[in-house]
This record gives structure tokens, C-alpha cells and sequence, in this order.
């Protein structure tokens, strides 16, 4: 799920707001906390987690700016 990075609140978690209109608290997971930096204002793939997951997901994946324009001008962000 598309969702874009509103706040960053400390120890690799983020506040997103997503496609469905819901804002989770997301975490970067262990394998990717090195190799992906993220910050405000990012787009971002959301996987919700099974429990809670209304409200608490994982980062799998992290658009380039250039990317993230492209999404903006088709519209899906």
C-alpha cells in the first residue's frame, strides 16, 4: 500500500498516512534498517501487520524522488 512519511518518530519508526486514509506508526525492519534511509516527505511501500493492522505496519520499500514524481503525475499518490 502507497503511503508517504509525515513524521519521523525515533528508534526507525515513522508516522505514515496511506492510500486507505489511515495513519500507521511503521517500522523499518532489521534487514533493511542500514540500507534504506528515509525522511519526511518520502513515498513508500506499507505492508500493515496482521495484528494492529489498522494502525502499526513495516517500510518495505522506499521511492527515489524521481519515482515518487512520476507516481504524483499518474496520480496514484
Amino acid at each position: 500500500m502507497l503511503g508517504i512519511v509525515i513524521a519521523l518518530v525515533g528508534g526507525s519508526r515513522m508516522r505514515v498516512t496511506c492510500k486507505d486514509g489511515k495513519e500507521r506508526i511503521c517500522r523499518i525492519p532489521g534487514r533493511l534498517r542500514n540500507k534504506m534511509w528515509v525522511k519526511d516527505g518520502d513515498a513508500v511501500i506499507v505492508k500493515p501487520w496482521e495484528i494492529e493492522g489498522d494502525s502499526k505496519g513495516d517500510i518495505i520499500w522506499r521511492y527515489y524522488p524521481l519515482q515518487a514524481r512520476i507516481l504524483k503525475e499518474k496520480g496514484y499518490i
